[in-house]
Protein backbone atom coordinates (compact mmCIF):
# COMPACT_ATOMS: atom_id res chain seq x y z
CA UNK A 1 0.00 0.00 0.00
CA UNK A 2 1.36 3.54 -1.20
CA UNK A 3 1.88 5.75 1.82
CA UNK A 4 -0.09 8.89 1.97
CA UNK A 5 1.92 11.73 1.49
CA UNK A 6 1.13 14.54 3.73
CA UNK A 7 2.25 18.68 4.39
CA UNK A 8 1.87 20.04 8.13
CA UNK A 9 1.10 23.74 7.28
CA UNK A 10 0.61 26.13 11.22
CA UNK A 11 2.41 28.34 12.52
CA UNK A 12 2.73 27.29 16.04
CA UNK A 13 5.33 24.85 16.20
CA UNK A 14 4.21 23.29 18.85
CA UNK A 15 0.83 22.57 16.97
CA UNK A 16 2.87 21.06 14.16
CA UNK A 17 5.26 18.93 16.34
CA UNK A 18 1.85 17.38 17.67
CA UNK A 19 0.92 16.92 14.48
CA UNK A 20 3.88 15.49 13.07
CA UNK A 21 3.97 13.12 16.28
CA UNK A 22 0.41 11.67 15.93
CA UNK A 23 0.29 11.56 12.61
CA UNK A 24 3.68 10.65 11.80
CA UNK A 25 2.92 7.02 13.79
CA UNK A 26 0.37 5.77 11.34
CA UNK A 27 1.57 3.32 9.20
CA UNK A 28 -0.13 5.02 5.76
CA UNK A 29 1.11 8.14 6.38
CA UNK A 30 4.35 9.92 5.50
CA UNK A 31 4.74 13.81 6.35
CA UNK A 32 6.83 15.13 3.45
CA UNK A 33 7.42 18.44 4.88
CA UNK A 34 6.10 21.11 7.56
CA UNK A 35 5.52 24.90 6.66
CA UNK A 36 5.48 27.81 9.09
CA UNK A 37 3.71 30.28 6.86
CA UNK A 38 0.97 30.15 3.43
CA UNK A 39 3.53 31.73 2.27
CA UNK A 40 6.10 28.77 1.98
CA UNK A 41 3.08 26.19 1.18
CA UNK A 42 3.41 26.77 -3.24
CA UNK A 43 7.19 25.79 -3.09
CA UNK A 44 6.93 23.21 -0.35
CA UNK A 45 4.17 21.37 -2.89
CA UNK A 46 6.29 22.03 -5.86
CA UNK A 47 9.21 20.17 -4.10
CA UNK A 48 7.44 17.21 -1.88
CA UNK A 49 4.37 16.70 -4.11
CA UNK A 50 2.00 15.92 -0.65
CA UNK A 51 -1.56 13.87 -1.58
CA UNK A 52 -2.85 15.86 1.09
CA UNK A 53 -2.14 19.41 2.93
CA UNK A 54 -3.23 20.02 6.98
CA UNK A 55 -3.64 23.68 6.17
CA UNK A 56 -4.03 26.28 9.45
CA UNK A 57 -6.41 29.12 8.70
CA UNK A 58 -4.83 31.54 10.26
CA UNK A 59 -1.17 32.40 10.04
CA UNK A 60 0.88 35.96 10.19
CA UNK A 61 2.12 36.22 6.51
CA UNK A 62 -0.40 34.08 4.12
CA UNK A 63 -3.22 32.91 5.51
CA UNK A 64 -4.35 29.37 4.54
CA UNK A 65 -7.42 30.61 2.63
CA UNK A 66 -5.08 32.71 -0.19
CA UNK A 67 -2.72 29.46 0.31
CA UNK A 68 -5.79 27.26 -0.96
CA UNK A 69 -7.02 29.10 -3.54
CA UNK A 70 -3.06 28.84 -4.88
CA UNK A 71 -3.28 25.78 -4.77
CA UNK A 72 -6.35 24.44 -5.87
CA UNK A 73 -5.27 26.27 -9.30
CA UNK A 74 -2.59 23.66 -9.91
CA UNK A 75 -3.39 21.41 -12.50
CA UNK A 76 -1.83 18.49 -9.82
CA UNK A 77 -3.12 19.95 -7.17
CA UNK A 78 -3.57 18.19 -3.74
CA UNK A 79 -6.37 17.60 -1.42
CA UNK A 80 -6.60 20.67 1.23
CA UNK A 81 -8.16 19.86 4.99
CA UNK A 82 -8.10 23.00 6.98
CA UNK A 83 -7.23 23.30 10.91
CA UNK A 84 -10.03 25.90 13.09
CA UNK A 85 -10.55 26.37 15.98
CA UNK A 86 -14.78 26.83 15.50
CA UNK A 87 -16.35 24.97 13.49
CA UNK A 88 -19.08 27.78 12.76
CA UNK A 89 -16.44 30.48 11.38
CA UNK A 90 -16.79 32.64 8.27
CA UNK A 91 -13.03 31.72 7.70
CA UNK A 92 -13.86 27.87 7.10
CA UNK A 93 -16.72 28.36 4.89
CA UNK A 94 -14.38 30.89 2.96
CA UNK A 95 -12.06 28.04 2.76
CA UNK A 96 -14.45 25.31 1.42
CA UNK A 97 -15.22 28.20 -0.97
CA UNK A 98 -11.22 28.26 -2.04
CA UNK A 99 -11.44 24.36 -2.75
CA UNK A 100 -10.57 23.16 0.63
CA UNK A 101 -12.31 19.48 0.96
CA UNK A 102 -13.49 19.84 4.56
CA UNK A 103 -11.69 21.11 7.84
CA UNK A 104 -10.98 19.57 10.89
CA UNK A 105 -10.96 21.18 14.87
CA UNK A 106 -7.46 21.45 16.41
CA UNK A 107 -9.30 19.57 19.41
CA UNK A 108 -10.38 16.87 17.28
CA UNK A 109 -9.01 13.21 18.72
CA UNK A 110 -6.26 12.10 17.21
CA UNK A 111 -8.48 9.26 15.53
CA UNK A 112 -10.38 11.72 13.69
CA UNK A 113 -7.69 13.20 12.39
CA UNK A 114 -6.06 10.62 10.73
CA UNK A 115 -9.57 9.64 9.38
CA UNK A 116 -9.81 12.92 7.56
CA UNK A 117 -6.76 12.97 6.06
CA UNK A 118 -7.08 9.18 4.63
CA UNK A 119 -10.80 10.17 3.10
CA UNK A 120 -10.13 13.51 1.07
CA UNK A 121 -6.74 11.51 0.26
CA UNK A 122 -9.54 8.64 -0.93
CA UNK A 123 -11.44 11.51 -2.52
CA UNK A 124 -13.93 12.24 -0.09
CA UNK A 125 -14.93 15.51 1.35
CA UNK A 126 -15.08 15.57 5.26
CA UNK A 127 -17.61 17.54 5.81
CA UNK A 128 -21.10 16.03 7.01
CA UNK A 129 -24.71 17.46 5.87
CA UNK A 130 -25.08 19.11 9.06
CA UNK A 131 -22.35 20.65 9.88
CA UNK A 132 -22.30 22.18 5.65
CA UNK A 133 -25.90 23.73 6.83
CA UNK A 134 -24.60 25.01 9.88
CA UNK A 135 -21.69 26.87 8.21
CA UNK A 136 -24.23 27.97 5.46
CA UNK A 137 -26.62 29.68 8.16
CA UNK A 138 -23.65 31.39 9.99
CA UNK A 139 -22.81 32.81 6.46
CA UNK A 140 -25.99 33.95 5.37
CA UNK A 141 -26.15 37.83 5.04
CA UNK A 142 -27.34 40.76 3.31
CA UNK A 143 -25.86 39.96 -0.06
CA UNK A 144 -28.16 36.62 -0.22
CA UNK A 145 -30.29 38.12 -3.32
CA UNK A 146 -27.23 38.95 -5.53
CA UNK A 147 -25.45 35.80 -4.19
CA UNK A 148 -28.35 33.51 -5.85
CA UNK A 149 -28.85 35.22 -8.77
CA UNK A 150 -25.13 35.15 -9.62
CA UNK A 151 -25.43 30.85 -8.06
CA UNK A 152 -27.89 30.45 -11.04
CA UNK A 153 -26.87 31.99 -13.46
CA UNK A 154 -23.72 29.10 -12.93
CA UNK A 155 -25.73 26.45 -12.63
CA UNK A 156 -27.56 27.45 -15.98
CA UNK A 157 -24.75 25.86 -17.06
CA UNK A 158 -25.96 22.12 -16.53
CA UNK A 159 -28.18 20.08 -17.76
CA UNK A 160 -31.78 18.62 -16.66
CA UNK A 161 -29.70 15.49 -15.00
CA UNK A 162 -26.62 16.96 -13.95
CA UNK A 163 -28.77 19.96 -11.79
CA UNK A 164 -30.59 16.73 -10.04
CA UNK A 165 -27.02 15.30 -9.21
CA UNK A 166 -25.72 18.76 -8.16
CA UNK A 167 -28.67 19.01 -5.96
CA UNK A 168 -28.71 15.24 -4.37
CA UNK A 169 -24.99 16.41 -3.78
CA UNK A 170 -25.39 19.57 -2.24
CA UNK A 171 -28.18 17.45 0.44
CA UNK A 172 -25.05 14.97 1.42
CA UNK A 173 -25.63 12.06 -0.61
CA UNK A 174 -23.37 9.56 -1.49
CA UNK A 175 -22.99 8.57 -5.23
CA UNK A 176 -25.17 5.26 -3.53
CA UNK A 177 -27.56 6.98 -2.26
CA UNK A 178 -28.10 9.45 -5.49
CA UNK A 179 -28.16 6.38 -8.02
CA UNK A 180 -30.87 4.87 -5.93
CA UNK A 181 -32.86 8.18 -5.71
CA UNK A 182 -32.58 8.58 -9.49
CA UNK A 183 -32.57 5.49 -10.87
CA UNK A 184 -29.18 6.01 -12.42
CA UNK A 185 -25.89 3.66 -11.92
CA UNK A 186 -23.08 4.32 -9.39
CA UNK A 187 -20.74 5.00 -12.86
CA UNK A 188 -23.26 7.34 -14.58
CA UNK A 189 -23.23 9.42 -10.83
CA UNK A 190 -19.62 9.63 -11.12
CA UNK A 191 -19.88 10.94 -14.55
CA UNK A 192 -22.29 13.67 -13.62
CA UNK A 193 -20.60 14.64 -10.89
CA UNK A 194 -17.33 14.98 -12.90
CA UNK A 195 -19.38 16.65 -15.53
CA UNK A 196 -20.62 19.48 -12.80
CA UNK A 197 -17.28 19.89 -11.59
CA UNK A 198 -16.27 20.56 -15.13
CA UNK A 199 -18.56 22.66 -16.28
CA UNK A 200 -18.92 24.58 -13.22
CA UNK A 201 -14.95 25.26 -13.04
CA UNK A 202 -15.25 23.58 -9.22
CA UNK A 203 -12.76 21.36 -7.34
CA UNK A 204 -14.95 19.12 -4.71
CA UNK A 205 -17.96 18.18 -4.07
CA UNK A 206 -18.25 20.61 -1.18
CA UNK A 207 -17.92 23.60 -3.74
CA UNK A 208 -21.08 22.13 -5.27
CA UNK A 209 -22.89 21.83 -2.20
CA UNK A 210 -22.24 25.62 -1.20
CA UNK A 211 -23.19 26.61 -4.84
CA UNK A 212 -26.03 24.92 -4.66
CA UNK A 213 -27.23 26.65 -1.19
CA UNK A 214 -26.06 30.05 -3.04
CA UNK A 215 -29.10 29.32 -5.65
CA UNK A 216 -31.86 28.30 -3.13
CA UNK A 217 -32.02 24.91 -4.90
CA UNK A 218 -31.83 23.12 -1.29
CA UNK A 219 -34.49 25.04 -0.09
CA UNK A 220 -36.74 24.23 -3.06
CA UNK A 221 -35.54 20.61 -3.47
CA UNK A 222 -34.26 18.90 -6.95
CA UNK A 223 -37.25 20.23 -9.20
CA UNK A 224 -36.47 23.59 -7.89
CA UNK A 225 -37.15 26.99 -10.27
CA UNK A 226 -37.21 26.18 -14.24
Amino acid sequence: MTAIRLLLVDDDPLVRAGLALMMGGADDIEIVGEAADGSEVEGLVERTRPDVVLMDIRMPAMDGITATERLRGREDAPQVVVLTTFHADEQVLRALRAGAAGFVLKDTPPARILDAVRRVAAGDPVLSPTVTRQLMDHAAGTAADTGRAHARVRLAALGEREREVAVAVGRGLSNADIAAELFMSVATVKAHVSRVLAKLGLNNRVQVALLAHDAGLLEEGADGPG
